[in-house]
């Protein structure tokens, strides 16, 4: 179908040089997960629905364009977003007390800094290498259920540290989301200002307004999230959460 294709272009954006191409799959991907942002901020459980649409056009816009390894992560957040679903759906009188938002204690809040920053450094020293492995078992995934896929040409990651930071901290942020901490916001506010400074320095207006957006209801959910953790009595750092 010509929707799913990548070259069906909805609008040209006469932004940066030489403008911007918005296909309609990245744009109908990138308004579903800005609604998947904007109803997790809310607490909505709906928001992995939108998250499931979004990861699953954003997987189909990167085997498209040979990113395997990139598409490989959007199977790990569509397996994320349902557990997510589960999660926040079982919500009766023994489970409210465990999932409901609130803030990390010390000894995980220690725990997930520690994991992040050894995940950030491996990454930064061996980010092609681990995007090279990652694409060459999706194209043999691929092929073994008959689709004809080319191992792409991989060129050298352009910012491996800041490449390597967003990678690790979406998938931490990820899996907080899923468990309710209030850590999760403030994760995605660090990814979407990096990603911000990125798209910008590499010319890519469009993206880097899109990402401004994000950064907005990040912060925004961060506030709601923390307001909703003083109700329920959990503050940050805390012994026990």
């Amino acid at each position: 179908m010509d929707f799913f294709s990548t070259s069906n272009i909805l609008i040209h954006i006469p932004i940066g040089t030489g403008g911007y191409d918005l296909s309609w799959i990245e744009a109908i991907g990138t308004l579903f997960g800005l609604l998947c942002i904007w109803y997790a901020s809310k607490e909505k459980l709906i928001n992995y629905l939108f998250g499931l649409i979004n990861v699953t056009l954003f997987a189909v816009i990167f085997f498209q364009i040979q990113l395997y390894a990139s598409l490989l992560l959007q199977v790990f957040f569509f397996v994320a977003n349902i557990y997510g679903w589960y999660a926040w759906s079982r919500q009766n009188a023994d489970q409210q007390a465990e999932l409901q938002i609130r803030w990390l204690s010390l000894p995980k809040a220690i725990i997930w800094a520690l994991v992040c920053i050894a995940g950030i450094a491996f990454m930064t020293f061996n980010i092609d290498v681990v995007f090279a492995w990652l694409s060459r078992i999706a194209v043999s995934v691929m092929r073994s259920i008959g689709l004809n896929v080319q191992m792409p040409e991989l060129q050298p990651d352009a910012f491996p540290f800041w490449d390597s930071t967003m990678m690790v901290l979406s998938i931490a942020a990820m899996i907080l989301m899923t468990r309710k901490y209030v850590e999760n916001w403030l994760l995605w506010v660090v990814i979407d200002v990096i990603s911000v400074a990125i798209f910008a320095w590499q010319g890519v207006y469009a993206m880097a307004l899109e990402y401004v957006i994000l950064t907005l209801i990040a912060l925004n959910g961060s506030w709601l999230w923390i307001k909703s953790a003083s109700k329920n009595h959990s503050r940050p750092l805390a012994a026990k959460a």
